[in-house]
Parts: structure tokens; sequence; C-alpha cells
């Protein structure tokens, strides 16, 4: 007798929240680097110039979207940076993509974007350069089997790109440590002897940082520092078309990942985006009058958070398209954290601009301003 059995299909694999731009992007970067196989190229870059920059800023005629806005002449300056063999840092306000760029150019010039600090006042020299097994250490002694390389060390050990977020957050002689590197590119390994108590960098290797300007004066860098980094200030998004499609594709793209079959109406991106430059002081979308700045980041980061919170909380709780109504729930934890002034602002801001602009998108935001907190 015949006994039937239950057809179970094999287990998902797990969809990693967010790829490193080397995953993401890897049939794009194999793509370029087929093609671009007889051009010049610095030593241990996989890519040239050309499509590095093609890479970051698109390239029609390749089927290459850009991922990020900013203007080329900036991004070649960047590229030369890197091929230089001089740091690279990156400025600008909170949310302006710093983070992401340079994670694109590392995954152009090194195929690899993870070899990545996090600065912050915990952060200790042996968590960037190299630490210790102690059990090997106490058995053996110091060995090269017992150290244990962080981002630095196997950076400069690669020929790799290493990213320092934040490097400002980090205290003054964790970031003073990086001048060797920066300079004579060689890092000294003293518990070690011979030929393994020196470090020397293999082509290919650099340090892109970054820093906000509203952390200036947390930790200042130090002059020898900064002689070793070509300086490169990222801008907000200046126009709001341009801001505007960069929110709708970012938005689409997370809430895809989220398993939600839909985007956000325009009208609704219209809003957040309006609302955004408004509060930030950058709005050419009509209206008069200026609005006090937030002490909150008004960033197109920031913007997109809250579109994808808004699709989520639409579909997830009633299953449908996202309204005016949730901008005005999804964007109170954004405008408002711990300042009341700010509370105060967004709230005027309802009363001054809000109700004077015309459309029945806008009078549905207006009437839930009652939701604010």
């Amino acid at each position: 007798m015949a006994t039937s059995r239950k057809s179970t299909s094999s287990a998902a694999q797990p969809v990693l929240q967010r790829p490193p731009a080397e995953i993401q992007y890897a049939a794009q970067l194999a793509q370029l680097q087929a093609q671009d196989a007889d051009q010049p190229r610095p030593p241990g870059w996989r890519l040239s110039l050309k499509a590095a920059r093609s890479f970051i800023l698109g390239n029609a005629a390749l089927g290459i979207a850009p991922k990020i806005m900013a203007p080329v002449a900036s991004i070649e300056r960047m590229l030369v940076t890197l091929a230089t063999g001089r740091g690279l840092m990156l400025v600008g306000e909170p949310g302006t993509a710093k983070s992401m760029l340079s994670e694109l150019l590392a995954a152009a010039v090194c195929g690899s974007s993870t070899l990545t600090i996090q600065g912050g006042a915990s952060i200790t020299e042996d968590q960037i350069k190299y630490g210790w097994n102690y059990a090997l250490l106490i058995n053996e002694g110091p060995s090269p089997r017992a150290l244990v390389p962080a981002p630095l060390y196997q950076g400069m050990q690669a020929g790799q790109i290493v990213r320092f977020e934040e490097i400002t957050r980090a205290p003054l002689e964790v970031q003073d440590c990086l001048l060797g590197m920066l300079s004579d590119r060689v890092m000294a390994v003293p518990e070690l002897a011979g030929e393994h108590g020196m470090l020397y960098a293999r082509e290919g290797f650099n340090i892109i940082a970054t820093a906000n300007t509203r952390d200036r004066g947390v930790n200042e860098m130090s002059a020898a520092l900064k002689r070793r980094f070509d300086f490169e200030t990222v801008f907000p998004i200046l126009n709001f078309d341009s801001e505007l499609a960069l929110v709708q594709e970012a938005s689409a793209r997370l809430l895809a990942q989220s398993g939600i079959p839909q985007t956000l109406p325009a009208p609704v991106l219209e809003l957040l985006v309006t609302t955004f430059r408004d509060l930030r002081g950058a709005s050419d979308s009509g209206g008069s009058g200026a609005m006090d700045k937030l002490s909150a980041v008004m960033s197109t980061a920031e913007a997109v958070n809250v579109a994808h919170a808004v699709g989520v909380r639409a579909w997830f709780l009633e299953q449908r398209e996202g309204s005016p109504q949730d901008l005005v729930d999804c964007i109170a934890g954004t405008v408002v954290k711990d300042n009341a002034d700010d509370r105060a602002k967004l709230r005027r801001y309802f009363e001054q601009k809000a109700a004077k602009r015309q459309g029945l998108h806008w009078k549905a935001y207006y009437e839930a301003r009652h939701r604010l907190p």
C-alpha cells in the first residue's frame, strides 16, 4: 500500500537586507571590467577611471543607471585623488549620501567595500589596525598566527580601499595612527620580529573617510592628517525634480524588498519632497515666506526612509496605497525627535505653507495635521 508523502519546498535562501555594492551591482561591475580590459588603469585597480565613472554616474549606452546624483567633475576629482594615492575625505551635511558614495567608489576601485571602520568615542587603535587571539598569544607568544587583522591591516595586505566612516567622531589618537599608513604606506607591528614586524601596503590600498559638517569641532583632525587627505564636499540635491526622482526610485526599491506590490502615488511623493525642501530652506516649488530651519536632519536619505515607512504603514495595516494622512503620521518621527521647538515649527509649517498650497492632496495633507504629535 502506497503511502502519501507531503511535498515540502526547500527552504528559501535568506535575503540580505542591505547587500554591499559589489554584490548588488555584481553584474554591472563584471560587465564594465570585461569591456574595460584594454583600458589603462591605475596600479591595483579593478576598473579604469572611465569605467568607475560610468559605474557611479551611469552610462546610458551600456544600460547602466546612475546610482547617485553628483556633478561629473566632483566624481572625477575623487577618482583622480584615489588614483594618485592620496586619501579622500568626503565632507557634508548628514544624509547627503557620503557613505553610499564611499561604498560605490570602493566597489569600483577594488571590488570590495566591506573593509569599514565606524568612528565613535569608544573605538580604539587595535580595532582599526590589528588585535590578538589571546589563547594563541598566551600559548605561543606574539606570532603571525596569533595576530587578528583589523580593516586597516587587511586593506594594506590585500591592496584594497578602507572606508573610515565618521572619522571626526573617533578620538584624536586613533585618527593620528593613520599618518604612517597614508604617508609611508607602512604599518609597524612591534610585537613581531623580523619581516613580520613591518607591513607594507600593496598597490590599490587607500583610505576614504567621511565626516559630517555638524560634527565639526567634536574631534577636529590634526593639520598633519588633513594634509594627507584631499577634501571633497558632498552637497544636497539642489534640483526638485532630481530629488523627487531619486526618492521615487529608492523608495520603490525598498518597498519591493519589503514585499509590498505597489509604490507610493506621485502626489504623496510630491508632498514629501516639497515638505523636506521647505523645512531645510531649499524649496523651489512656490509659496511665499521662509520657514525656520529645523535642528533635525531633513536630508534626501531621511525622505527615502519616510517614503518607505508610508508604504509599509499603508500596506501592512490596511492593504492600500499610501495617502497624505499616512505621510503626516510618518513624517513626525523624523522631524520631531527631542526638540520641542521643532514640533512647533512643524505645526507652523502646516498653517503657513501647507494650508496655502493648491490641490486635493495638499488639502488632505493639511486636514490631517491633527495627527501630528
